[in-house]
């Protein structure tokens, strides 16, 4: 646990910071199209480090990847002070590719960390544990641009916000070297955490290969697609479309706060000994299908009420009850349902394996097809595609995902195959190569 902790607090202050920012839409700026070009620049590296990823969290470690990739959250939202005194988006479009590379990376990391760490029967909690500490940084980061600019009537968020950010991700990037070595974690029943002993850039190209022709990882990539393609819509078209500035900042308090509170409540349903796995894996199918159409039959409502947004001096405010409470509460169970399904997800990744290498590679191929529908979503709302066409896009690909994920959830098994385990050789091998300076840490 004390592993997962720290992560979620690197995740907070990074990921966190980043996803407040997104939040805003347009990266906090009135006009969106710099913030969307560069989410496109983003997500596009994103794809290849986000399947890359697990191999070079495998060769290289977890404190130096987390370490690294983390500042260049920094770099993407120190960017954004460039962009407002100049009005020039190349360095924000650069930095954003680059975040790609830092961020797929991390990812990687983070998700072998939550999922391979715990024991079978508390892998929801676990999860629900990291999404409760990485969304206190969304939470965290909408009060900033609430407080800050609240007495402001801009369309875009002051240089503060921006430098109070990329403070925070600085932390947060430092705070990975207090990570210990999957070899020198053990669970709290003494089980090692490590099931594959040791690799090299020969096995981790293999295994990143395999994985396209794995039928689970095939039969996960529609979900993967879907699975961050419907933030465009709700952070620029909802939140930033219809809101004034302090109001993107209010909303997001809550968007992200209640995403802890709908990843713990479904935890105790992924982790509930009264039901075998796969029953619990197609009750919870069940709750995002519901959820998910109720969210898109909500925005299409709102939608047909707000056709084109709303101009700069009649966005909606907080304290216009009459028009704020019900856009708001969709914008929250936007949260909440982006919550389900990424807990949903993680937990099916890792009720597939417990070997830390493996998981390694699922989640960072999750992270790369995850990252080329964000790719195509952002650029979609970039080249001014139509809102209503954004929304049935979503709903659409949502609808496709569904038999595939169904088919997954057919797949688990109620115990996970420790796969690859190797010989005691090997881990006397693999921990040799363990730098002396690294502090051992119990998983407890």
């Amino acid at each position: 646990m004390t592993q997962v902790i720290i992560v979620g607090f690197v995740c907070f202050l990074c990921p966190g910071m980043f996803n407040a920012l997104n939040g805003t839409g347009g990266g906090g700026q009135l006009d969106p199209t710099a913030g969307n070009n560069a989410n496109t620049a983003l997500y596009s590296t994103f794809v290849v480090f986000g399947i890359l990823g697990g191999a070079i969290v495998n060769l290289c470690g977890v404190r130096w990847t987390i370490f690294g990739s983390g500042f260049t959250y920094a770099l993407y939202s120190g960017s954004y002070i460039y962009l407002n005194h100049t009005g020039k988006s190349s360095f924000t479009i650069a930095a954003g590719a680059i975040l790609g590379i830092g961020a797929g990376i991390l990812w990687a990391a983070q998700g072998m960390i939550m999922v391979s760490y715990p024991r079978e029967e508390e892998k929801g909690h676990y999860i629900a544990i990291f999404w409760v500490i990485f969304n206190l940084g969304g939470m965290l980061g909408g009060i900033l641009p609430f407080a800050i600019n609240y007495h402001s009537d801009s369309g875009s968020l002051a240089d503060g916000v921006y430098i109070a950010f990329v403070i925070l991700e600085c932390l947060g990037a430092f705070l990975g070297l207090a990570l210990a070595p999957p070899a020198k974690v053990t669970r709290d029943d003494g089980s090692s955490v490590v099931l594959v002993k040791y690799t090299n850039l020969g096995t981790e190209t293999i295994e990143i290969l395999k994985l396209f022709i794995n039928p689970l990882m095939l039969g996960l990539l529609p979900m993967c697609f879907t699975s961050n393609f419907f933030y465009t819509y709700q952070f620029d078209n909802i939140n930033g479309a219809l809101f004034n500035v302090r109001t993107r900042g209010f909303n997001n308090i809550f968007y992200w706060g209640f995403q802890m509170v709908g990843s713990y409540a479904i935890s105790f349903l992924l982790d509930y000994s009264g039901f075998g796995r796969k029953t619990r894996g197609y009750v919870a199918f069940g709750i995002v299908l519901v959820f998910f159409n109720a969210i898109w039959g909500g925005s299409l409502a709102l939608h047909n009420k707000y056709p084109d947004g709303l101009p700069l001096d009649n966005r909606i405010d907080f304290k216009d009850s009459s028009r704020a409470s019900g856009p708001i509460i969709l914008y929250i169970f936007c949260g909440v349902g982006d919550a389900l399904y990424q807990t949903f997800a993680y937990w099916i990744i890792g009720a597939l394996s417990n070997d830390n290498q493996l998981l390694a590679r699922y989640i960072g191929f999750y992270k790369g097809m995850q990252s080329f529908g964000g790719a195509i979503s952002w650029q979609l709302d970039a080249k001014n595609v139509a809102p209503k066409n954004q929304l049935v896009a979503n709903w659409v690909l949502f609808a496709l995902s569904v038999p595939s994920m169904l088919y997954v959830v057919w797949r688990i098994k109620e115990h996970s195959e420790d796969q690859n385990v190797r010989k005691d050789s090997d881990l006397e091998k693999y921990v040799s190569n363990v730098a002396d300076d690294e502090t051992s840490a119990v998983a407890n």
